[in-house]
């Protein structure tokens, strides 16, 4: 299987083009070469189909489980299909399980790519979490490992539950993170965003991913950030996401979608040479 090797900050991903390699089981595959030790080692695997219109994107964890879509990897498909020359110009529609995504490479030369994510979901139903399907979770409390954290939900076509915390770096993620992906109030689990509120205009983020762990940058997870972070009062629609990995700059237009603007890069291409 031929493949190509992204990142986006820091977040990366193994990416090939579905139509030329035979891939029997999506799942399997993604456990296989996401491993770190016995694999390629990536935080998933991106599968793609070129269309007349754009490309269909599908994306595995590499926990084998599927993601509705991917910021991180939304900022790298780009870069990968204008190789290719699988479109012209500088704009590029994604067609995932969150629905279109449109993507923009904004900057050729420094790899910079924008995204519109849409429009952040926020009632229960939409996340999904338990609780009156038309409610919206702002700032609820949730008790999960030994103590109880309050949080806000929004979808970005995939779950989100966003804490503000005073100081992200003393957070023992690896410790909390799982207990609250896997809360049973969470029927799809969830990503966990921890965010310490640095000034109006920037925040501090780290998350533990849905099927990933700790991962470097995600950029759903970023633009759920800056909704919560608005919704509650602590900033204005646009701020500047401080990442293990790197900064994203989100913009909540007037319009009502989320755009994310951040770089993507190529980090090498390889043949994975066992059968899947």
């Amino acid at each position: 299987m031929r493949f190509d090797k992204y990142q986006g900050l820091g977040n990366d991903f193994v990416i090939v083009d579905a139509q030329a390699e035979q891939i029997s089981d999506f799942a399997c595959a993604a456990r296989a070469v996401c491993d770190r030790r016995f694999g390629i080692g990536a935080d998933g695997l991106v599968l793609l189909w070129k269309q007349p219109n754009g490309v269909k994107m599908r994306i595995f964890n590499s926990d084998g489980s599927e993601a509705e879509m991917c910021g991180n990897a939304s900022r790298c498909v780009p870069l990968f299909a204008r190789e290719r020359g699988w479109f012209d110009g500088s704009r590029l529609t994604l067609d995932t399980l969150a629905g279109p995504i449109i993507t923009e490479i904004a900057d050729e030369k420094n790899n910079l790519v924008c995204v519109d994510m849409g429009a952040p979901r926020l009632t229960r139903g939409q996340i999904p979490m338990r609780g009156p399907a038309q409610e919206k979770a702002v700032d609820v409390p949730l008790r999960a490992a030994g103590q109880t954290w309050r949080g806000t939900a929004v979808s970005m076509g995939n779950p989100h539950f966003v804490i503000f915390v005073p100081d992200v770096q003393a957070l023992d993620l690896a410790a909390v993170g799982p207990h609250i992906e896997t809360h049973e109030d969470f029927p799809q689990k969830t990503n966990v965003e921890f965010v310490q509120q640095k000034d109006a205009h920037t925040l501090r983020m780290r998350v533990w991913e849905r099927g990933a762990g700790i991962t470097k940058a995600c950029g759903t997870g970023s633009c759920a950030a800056l909704a919560a972070a608005v919704l509650t009062g602590r900033t204005g629609r646009q701020a500047s996401v401080i990442l293990d990995g790197g900064v994203l700059h989100i913009d909540w237009r007037e319009n009502g979608h989320l755009f994310m603007t951040g770089p993507a890069q190529k980090v090498f291409t390889g043949e994975y040479v066992e059968k899947l």
